[in-house]
């Protein structure tokens, strides 16, 4: 299966189902071009920008402040980049919503195992998903697996996904609590989220969640948050286009 490939997300049966890919979906923005300048122009303008902010639900004047969005981001002033707001869905492995949370710059709700019976659907990496470390710490490359070894990893994969969520249903029809029940299942279980952040926390989590050629600082995210972070910037790129043409112009610096 390969990454782009989408099963459904809540299985119609308590047999173990495997996806390859993530899900990332826009639920409510209020995320435009005109918001930066409106929120950079009152250090000038004062109450002058008021106008400039009704307007910016339809970001009419935003066209006119391509210059002054790329300087803002050139020369770092990041706190216009603030005044904003996109709240994503987000399906993927749980080890994914680690990482995500290490990013201290956004708002989250995740799904509970301990209020609700977990669906039984995994993450089994595709077969063209890097495999072998190569390397010394910092500076490891990550190469394509051999045949045997996607074998390995996918053999390997669904057995201990299937054996830990039938012990999990075990323990549920014995009668013990979720929260206790969903300890033994693995980190490849998919769980989904809400995360609200703003165009300036989002461009901080691009540069260290995206690899790109030309970056200032480049990053070697694991693949399955770079396809988050793929997602969610073709999202924003969408809603944000000035600001997301300064930043891939300013070598994916957040400001």
């Amino acid at each position: 299966m390969s990454e782009t490939e989408a099963t459904p997300a809540v299985p119609s049966a308590k047999t173990p189902e495997f996806r390859s890919d993530v899900t990332v979906e826009l639920v409510r923005s209020s995320a435009h071009d005109s918001d930066v300048l409106f929120a950079a122009r009152v250090s000038t303008m004062g109450e002058l920008t008021l106008d400039g902010a009704q307007a910016s639900a339809d970001g009419a004047q935003a066209t006119k402040g391509a210059g002054l969005i790329n300087y803002l981001m050139r020369d770092r002033h990041g706190s216009p980049f603030e005044h904003n707001s996109m709240t994503f869905y987000v399906q993927a492995p749980i080890f994914v919503f680690r990482e995500f949370m290490r990013h201290r710059m956004a708002s989250y709700n995740e799904e509970s195992g301990r209020y609700r019976e977990l669906n039984p659907v995994f993450y089994v990496p595709a077969p063209t998903r890097n495999l072998q470390q190569v390397g010394k710490p910092g500076a490891y490359d990550f190469l394509p697996g051999t045949p045997e070894q996607s074998a390995l990893v996918d053999e390997a994969t669904r057995a201990a996904s299937t054996q830990a969520f039938e012990a999990y249903q075990r323990m549920l029809d014995a009668g013990i609590a979720r929260e206790v029940a969903r300890i033994v299942l693995p980190l490849n279980i998919y769980s989904s989220m809400y995360v609200t952040v703003n165009a300036r926390s989002l461009m901080n989590f691009l540069s260290l969640r995206t690899k790109r050629e030309g970056t200032h600082f480049p990053s070697f995210p694991q693949r399955e948050i770079e396809m988050c972070a793929e997602k969610m910037e073709d999202l924003w790129a969408e809603l944000m286009p000035l600001t997301y043409a300064a930043f891939g112009a300013n070598g994916r610096v957040a400001p």
